[in-house]
Formats: C-alpha cells, sequence, structure tokens
C-alpha cells in the first residue's frame, strides 16, 4: 500500500512476517512505489526485513562473535576483529546494513588506500568483508553481497629479501658465539616458522639420528600473552630431518643451555623448550626479533625480517635443485602449489637445471 501523509511524504506499507508492517517513506509517489517493489523483492528473496535496521558496525559485532570466534584460531579472529575496529567501523559502521552498497565499499577501499594502507591490506579488508556479509546473506539480513559489486585494489606481490649463500655463511660466521646461533642455524636450515622454533622442545628432538618433530608452536595473544598452540595447518605438524651443521649447533645451544640452568638454580623455568629466555621460559618473538636485527647489523647485511630466513632456506634448496615436493613438505607447506607460487621466481632455474639435465642422460 502507499500513500499520502499529512506531512506531505510519501509513505509504502508491506506486511512482514509475524502480523507486522513495515513501512517505508518518500518524497514522492514514484520514490515509494520503488522502494515497495524493493521491499518485496528482497522479502520473496527471504530477507528478514524486520531485522534491516540494525547498522554495519552491530552486524559485524554480532558475525564476529557468533560467526568467526567459534570456527577460527584466536590468531585469526585477533586479526578480523583488529580489521573491522581499525579499518572498517570508523568509515561505514553507521550506515544502516540493507543500504550498504558497492558503491560504499569502492569508496572505503579508496579512503584507505589514501591513508596510506597497501594495495595488499585493502585486498584483504576486502575478503573479509566478503565473508561477513555473505554470512548476512545466509542469515537472510541481505538479498546480496555488496562485495560482489565492488573491485578491491590489485595485491601487489610483496619483494622476497632472502640472503644468498656467501651471505649465509658471513651471518652464521657473523653470529657463532652469540646465544641466539642455534635458532639462526636452524631457521636457516629447516625453514621453520618463528613459533614452530620458540615452541621447540627437546623431547621433540633427536640429535642422534637428526631429526626433529614440530609438534606445537608459540604465538603471542591479545588476551592469553605467550600460549602455545596446534601447528598452523595439519601439513605443519611434521618430521624434518637435519643437517649435520645443525646438528652440531643444536648440542652446543645444549651444552651452554645445561651450564646456564646450573647457574640458575631454582630460578629456572622448567619448560623443556629448545630455545629460551634468560630464565627457561618462553622467548618472547618481539624480542627475539630485535636481537635478530642487531645481529645482521654485526654481520653487516641488509634488512631482513626473520621470517626471511624461511624463504632463504627454501630458495637456496630449490636453487640447488632439491625437488619441490621436498621443500613443500620440510617447510609444512599445505599443498606444493603453495610452494610453487611462493617461489615462482625460481622455475626458470629449475628448467634451466633440467634441460641441463637432459643434456648429461643424453648428450649435448
Amino acid at each position: 500500500m502507499v500513500r499520502q501523509r499529512t506531512d506531505g511524504r510519501w509513505e509504502a506499507r508491506v506486511s512482514i512476517p509475524g502480523g507486522r508492517t513495515k513501512s517505508y517513506y518518500a518524497k514522492t509517489r514514484r520514490d515509494a512505489q520503488d522502494k515497495l517493489r524493493a521491499a518485496l523483492r528482497d522479502l520473496d528473496a527471504g530477507v528478514d526485513l524486520a531485522a534491516d535496521h540494525q547498522t554495519v558496525a552491530r552486524f559485524l559485532d554480532r558475525w564476529l562473535s557468533a560467526s568467526v570466534k567459534p570456527a577460527v584460531r584466536t590468531k585469526t579472529y585477533e586479526g578480523y576483529e583488529s580489521i573491522v575496529r581499525v579499518r572498517v567501523v570508523p568509515r561505514i559502521g553507521r550506515v544502516p546494513l540493507d543500504r550498504l552498497t558497492a558503491l560504499d565499499l569502492q569508496a572505503l577501499y579508496g579512503r584507505l588506500q589514501q591513508s596510506g594502507l597497501s594495495n595488499r591490506s585493502v585486498h584483504h579488508t576486502h575478503r573479509v568483508l566478503h565473508r561477513a556479509f555473505s554470512q548476512a546473506v545466509r542469515w537472510q539480513l541481505l538479498p546480496r553481497n555488496p562485495c560482489d559489486g565492488a573491485t578491491p585494489p590489485r595485491p601487489e606481490r610483496a619483494e622476497m629479501r632472502v640472503l644468498g649463500r656467501e651471505q649465509v655463511a658471513a651471518f652464521l660466521d657473523a653470529t657463532r658465539d652469540l646465544p641466539a646461533h642455534a635458532l639462526y642455524v636452524l631457521a636457516v636450515t629447516t625453514g621453520m616458522r618463528q613459533g614452530e622454533l620458540l615452541g621447540l622442545q627437546w623431547a621433540d628432538v633427536d640429535l642422534d639420528a637428526a631429526r626433529l618433530a614440530v609438534r606445537r608452536a608459540l604465538q603471542r595473544q591479545n588476551a592469553a600473552g605467550l600460549v602455545f598452540v596446534e601447528p598452523k595447518t595439519s601439513r605443519s605438524r611434521r618430521t624434518i630431518l637435519l643437517s649435520q651443521r645443525a646438528v652440531v649447533a643444536l648440542r652446543e645451544h645444549r651444552r651452554r643451555q645445561l651450564e646456564d640452568r646450573l647457574l640458575s638454580g631454582a630460578a629456572w623455568q622448567d619448560h623443556d623448550l629448545v630455545f629460551a629466555n634468560p630464565s627457561g621460559g618462553p622467548l618472547d618473538g618481539s624480542w627475539q626479533r630485535a636481537l635478530f636485527k642487531e645481529a645482521l647489523r654485526r654481520a653487516e647485511l641488509p634488512a631482513i625480517r626473520f621470517h626471511d630466513l624461511r624463504h632463504t632456506a627454501a630458495t637456496l634448496l630449490l636453487a640447488q635443485g632439491v625437488h619441490p615436493k621436498v621443500v613443500s613438505e620440510m617447510l609444512g607447506h599445505a599443498t606444493i602449489t603453495l610452494t610453487l607460487d611462493t617461489y615462482s621466481h625460481l622455475v626458470p632455474v629449475m628448467h634451466a637445471q633440467a634441460a641441463a639435465a637432459m643434456d648429461a642422460v643424453l648428450g649435448a
């Protein structure tokens, strides 16, 4: 029904489940009729018209608590919550959910870029919102996902910064007398993630057999602080064979750690950690990264992230002709496709090695 009110505005009224009605207002009869037709289409699509008064901020809060938090790891939830709180709510949080358009989201992405956010971060924001509004469609709060009509910026491929063979040798030589030397050796020879290294216990290491098992990771969470968690994926739970250099470094590290433990006496916290703080407790990753930066300066090497030692390990192995499947399993990647995509810059090198191998078999 469409009627004109005493104040001159036009009202379109539609019946909704539960014996209630929903009104839409407009300045002209035609606009009111357009709103009525849109409401009827949404009603036919199963949209709960009674819930359309909630804002984007309110919906995203409900989505985080009801859909995301029970289903993902704590660190993943914290990342989603931060994106919503810092990037989205201050800009479009007051917009009614049912009035949010693809144009609103396109404008949001532009404002985020103007604020200095990278294309990759804006694209990740788009992915989070797409997941959120897909849930809104399933909850029948929206007839369609507004993200489908918005185009996020193409994420730039992050430049991989790795150490070359000579640089690795110089780095390990320059840090030989540092307490973290074995940590660096293990990082660059196994490609383990920082959290996996800091969660490693001596019970996971068999030096006689030259192997270790990745069973947990150390992670900092906003509410709980430093906690031990399950490895990132099922493939991350793996066994890694150790190089002789890694075995030697770990034996020396264990000897030093036993001396520290004797000196600490009752103050020592026995967590059986391979890489611990001076009192035996978990080693904070941020502190470790600061020590790593200082170690790079000491070796007169360019600044890289600690995570880049993982990329360094993979790059060195692939460049030496190690099969990508072996490297993938060593890194704990979910699929070999991820390995090949991440290190696609080495594919030409592998092609050249394949051609050389064929020449060796058949003769040049």
